[in-house]
């Protein structure tokens, strides 16, 4: 499902999307109020969610949708400028962050990601972010994090999983979800998406 204000931008993703044998957009809608009348009738494994939207921003549409169908994915689309709400978008169950002219391939990446469990994060969109807090001033903390757990969210920034992390690294699988598991407790992260924002806020990695 496509949520976005712009007809144009909902038309030309849907083509493209419908283009792929593995993918069908059930639905499409300009706003938020529009997104929660539709996933209460036509069933939708992935959300293509704008951020700033008029009547109901993809925040609040996030959160109120993902009480309806909770094993609904929801992606967000983003622009460049709207980093201050990642973590509100974070915070309400959104599993990627894609920028809009992003390649329909990149687009493509993602959704089979967040369908398997995974978070997406636009490579060009965590060097911009990145980018822009480097010209912030702010305290930055690291949660007391140890080397490994440090070379592992690294890892977990390039997108790997967790065994993927533990082949590169030669330990084992269990020990990498441990890990993960105690660096969500350190930095009070919800997911995925929201450890690797920690990680940018605090300078922890660098592309």
């Amino acid at each position: 499902m496509i949520v976005d204000d712009h007809q144009l931008f909902r038309n030309g993703l849907k083509i493209l999307l419908n283009s792929f044998e593995d993918f069908e957009v059930t639905g499409e809608a300009s706003n938020g109020y529009e997104f929660l009348k539709l996933i209460q009738s036509i069933r939708a494994d992935i959300a293509l969610m704008d951020i700033n939207m008029p009547e109901m921003d993809g925040i609040d549409a996030t959160r109120k949708g993902l009480r309806i169908n909770p094993d609904m994915r929801v992606i967000a689309l983003s622009m460049y400028g709207e980093e201050d709400y990642y973590y509100r978008m974070v915070d309400a169950g959104v599993k990627g962050f894609l920028l809009k002219d992003s390649a329909i391939s990149e687009v493509r990446d993602a959704i089979h990601a967040v369908m398997k469990g995974s978070t997406y994060f636009s490579q060009e969109l965590l060097h911009h972010v990145i980018q822009r807090i480097k010209h912030r001033e702010h305290e930055s903390r690291s949660a007391n994090l140890s080397r490994r757990e440090k070379e592992i969210l690294a890892k977990i920034c390039e997108g790997l999983s967790n065994q993927e992390i533990a082949d590169e690294l030669f330990i084992s699988k269990r020990t990498v979800d441990k890990h993960r598991a105690n660096l969500l407790g350190k930095t009070n992260s919800k997911n995925t998406a929201s450890l690797i924002l920690f990680a940018i806020k605090n300078k922890l990695i660098e592309i």
